[in-house]
């Protein structure tokens, strides 16, 4: 895993960078939660790819206890990817509203994820 900081007016932003998936449960999203606090960023930046496939899948739950520890934490999120993929009314409407708090996003890109952590 690599960590790419970005700074934003005073916004200190960690973009993770990895090969494998990094987020399989609540628990390591806590850990990285908790790495990334630790490191003086603010928000963070993960791509799709580094979370499990189950996270979209509401049923599951995962995606929920995740989102909940960054919000309770105040940790600011932002996942990469593209999402038309998932054709789920509820992960769809999920991806919708969390946009709209703008503290756990979905963006399609980099540039978008970076734009939304820092307003």
């Amino acid at each position: 895993m690599k960590i790419i900081a970005h700074s934003i007016r005073s916004v200190k932003i960690a973009e993770i960078i990895a090969d494998e998936i990094l987020i399989r449960s609540a628990e390591d999203g806590l850990d990285l939660l908790g790495d990334i606090y630790y490191q003086g960023f603010d928000k963070v930046i993960i791509y799709e790819k580094n979370i499990t496939p189950d996270f979209f899948d509401l049923k599951t739950k995962i995606a929920g206890e995740i989102l909940q520890k960054f919000s309770n934490y105040r940790m600011g999120l932002a996942i990469v990817g593209d999402f038309s993929q998932y054709e789920s009314k509820s992960i769809r409407d999920f991806i919708f509203e969390s946009n709209k708090t703008k503290h756990i996003n979905f963006a399609e890109t980099i540039e978008d994820a970076l734009k939304r952590l820092s307003e």
